[in-house]
């Protein structure tokens, strides 16, 4: 049975077949995350279909669907395959963890285990979760080998679809949210729902930082004007664009533009 506890920020998916393994987990765990119980994998996807989740503790020997199926059906899936999945296991020999992991397990937990040793795994993946959404934020962009470093395959395969998407059309001022879900093959809540779990940003939002992103490498480039970049990333107007930039960078283009002057002649 599906049993929510608690109203943290994180959510945290627990599935186990042993009811004293699911309250052991669930009681050591409330105090930091909203937790979730459920008996077996299927009934942990049916869940996770209609809910969002930051992260799942599953069992490998369940009912129904296993760990094994259950982590294979979240990775396989673009919609979800950005959850990290922590998977325990009574099997302790080499060869199980190394099936577990080619499952597409984020990490492999042998029983009996510390609680605070699968609390430490558990604020290590979301912490690598959140270092991926603050990318967005970041003025300039990484390289394409650091950007794909931080996201798993999966992710980064509909990100990348996502970006080049933004990118061909970021010049249009009707470049909007129901367009991309149309191309994307997806409904708006689902892309809203994918696109909030990896950069914890609305669908608008990242449409926004994306043309902003690039519109410091123009300025970088100083090939063009501030007019001609609101102009070539689909703001309506300069001021619009200069609002934009000053919002999200808390200075002005020109200011950045000064700023990279300033760095090149004292370099």
């Amino acid at each position: 049975m599906m049993n929510p506890i608690n109203q943290m920020e994180a959510t945290i998916l627990i599935a186990d077949d042993h009811p004293d393994i699911l309250d052991f987990i669930a009681e050591d765990l409330e105090d930091n995350y909203s937790v979730v119980k459920v008996s077996d994998g299927k009934e942990a996807f049916e869940y996770i279909r209609l809910h969002p989740v930051d992260l799942i503790v599953s069992d490998v020997m369940m009912p129904v669907m296993d760990g094994y199926q259950f982590c294979t059906a979240v990775k396989d899936n673009a919609l979800y395959s950005h959850i990290p999945f922590i998977m325990l296991t009574a099997k302790n020999s080499l060869q199980s963890k190394i099936e577990g992991l080619e499952f597409g397990a984020d990490a492999y937990i042998e029983k009996p285990f510390s609680p605070n040793f699968l609390q430490a795994q558990i604020a290590s993946l979301l912490r690598n979760r959140k270092s991926i959404r603050e990318y967005y934020n970041q003025p300039q962009s990484t390289s394409e080998e650091e950007e794909s470093a931080s996201h798993p395959k999966g992710d980064q395969q509909f990100l990348d679809r996502l970006n080049t998407l933004i990118t061909e059309n970021m010049s249009e001022q009707s470049l909007c949210v129901d367009m991309l879900a149309e191309r994307m093959c997806m409904s708006r809540p689902t892309l809203y729902r994918k696109i909030k779990a990896l950069s914890d940003l609305s669908p608008n939002e990242l449409i926004n930082i994306t043309r902003l992103k690039k519109a410091t490498q123009l300025l970088s480039d100083r090939e063009y004007k501030v007019y001609e970049i609101a102009n070539k990333l689909g703001f309506s107007t300069p001021s619009h664009f200069t609002r934009n930039f000053q919002k999200q960078f808390g200075i002005s283009p020109k200011e950045f533009v000064y700023n990279l002057k300033k760095t090149a002649k004292i370099c």
